[in-house]
């Protein structure tokens, strides 16, 4: 990996999730290049499902691609509708179709994750990306960061960007060691082929049935050819933090037992579901060491209760990419910029969507119908437009924020 003569910075991005990709999108955009590397041997996205909610679906818009995605995505006319778990009644809804262009410019979509990663991929040339490359080590002896990979290659970069996920190593060089904290919060998930989903999950629309400890939310995905289904619950003893790990159909429907026989007929339909821990990690209070940083999940894990993980990740890499442009010759102070710019927004974000597991698990009494009374003069479009409505290149545009 070298340098431009003309002084263009070489960048280097550890990880090909969508972190990492829309890192190496904005930066082309911005006439940055930059090398992603990514150790699996091809690209893909584990998991299911995901929302796309207006602030993420505004740069797909600015990368070019939400048109392609839309055609694989769903466009949601009804979201955040919590129904009680006993018996599915509707405690409130809110209709996107109607208000959610007219408020932020762009709609809600919900969309398989690899749907998000191949629009996303589609902006980056096949020439900035390496496969089966895994990191080892980041070292700077100089001053000058280098990596060095298992299969003996050492790299140089003028900067690098750790998009390695919630186990990333740039992390570790930045902040040190640090111990996730067990939640005691597993989630399920699983795939519903469309044609075996009860009418009511294929709808348009994002539910969220709630109950005493746990919580299962159900939307379309794939152009709605399937139906992605995910339920939180108690962990017990299990603290295994893993994408590829599974459960039984068994254990799924033993855990919302007594639940509406509707959900219990769409868990059975899903087959094998996926199981994995919600370990807990503090927000950082810094990202950056000279012109290494990190983005994504490897600064900023969060519980899904918000469904914006990827969004941030987004908006990450847009502040990034505008932020490493508008200093292109000095890429440290751009990243403490960056990480000025980002910290406090993805802070509140973290710590909001951690809260929010204690309201939807709420047991059977006064403190949950109180919280059901409320839910039907709330309209969270619109308590939530702080982040809905969120602008990277304004952000960018000022040292500080205040979302």
């Amino acid at each position: 990996m070298t340098g431009s003569t003309t002084g263009t910075p070489r960048i280097a991005i550890l990880g090909g999730g969508i972190g990492g990709l829309a890192a190496a999108a904005f930066l082309h955009r911005a006439g940055l290049p930059s090398t992603v590397y990514e150790q699996a041997t091809e690209l893909k996205e584990v998991g299911a499902g995901l929302v796309v909610a207006p602030n993420a679906a505004r740069l797909l818009r600015q990368l070019g691609v939400l048109d392609a995605f839309a055609r694989r995505a769903v466009r949601l006319e009804v979201g955040w509708e919590f129904r009680r778990w006993q018996n599915g009644t509707v405690l409130s809804a809110e209709n996107l179709a109607a208000s959610c262009e007219r408020l932020y410019g762009e709609h809600t979509y919900t969309a398989h994750r690899a749907d998000l990663l191949n629009a996303i991929k589609s902006t980056v040339p096949e020439s900035a990306l390496r496969l089966g490359k895994r990191c080892v080590e980041l070292i700077s002896p100089t001053g000058c960061p280098v990596l060095r990979f298992d299969d003996g290659e050492v790299v140089e970069a003028d900067v690098v960007i750790g998009a390695d996920g919630i186990h990333s190593i740039i992390r570790n060089a930045i902040a040190g060691p640090t111990r996730a904290t067990y939640s005691g919060i597993c989630a399920f998930r699983a795939l519903v082929p469309a044609d075996r989903a009860p009418a009511f999950a294929r709808r348009p629309a994002q539910s969220l049935w709630i109950g005493p400890d746990h919580h299962l939310v159900h939307y379309p995905v794939s152009a709605g050819e399937f139906v992605n289904l995910v339920a939180f619950a108690p962990a017990g003893d299990d603290s295994v933090e893993s994408w590829s790990a599974t459960a039984t159909v068994e254990e799924f429907l033993a855990e919302f037992a007594g639940w509406d026989p509707r959900l219990l007929d769409l868990i059975r339909a899903g087959g094998t579901p996926g199981r994995w821990s919600l370990l807990d990690r503090a927000p950082l209070h810094r990202w950056s060491s000279g012109p290494v940083t990190i983005l994504g999940d490897a600064a900023h894990p969060m519980f899904p209760f918000f469904a914006q993980g990827a969004a941030q990740a987004m908006e990450d890499a847009a502040v990034l990419a505008r932020c490493l442009a508008d200093q292109v010759g000095d890429p440290a102070g751009a990243l403490q910029r960056y990480e000025a710019l980002r910290i406090p927004r993805t802070s509140r974000i973290q710590e909001l969507s951690h809260a929010r597991s204690h309201v939807n698990h709420l047991p059977d009494g006064p403190e949950q119908e109180a919280r059901d009374r409320a839910f039907s003069d709330a309209d969270p479009l619109v308590a939530n437009g702080w982040i809905y409505d969120y602008a990277p290149d304004i952000a960018a545009a000022h040292v500080s924020e205040s979302p």
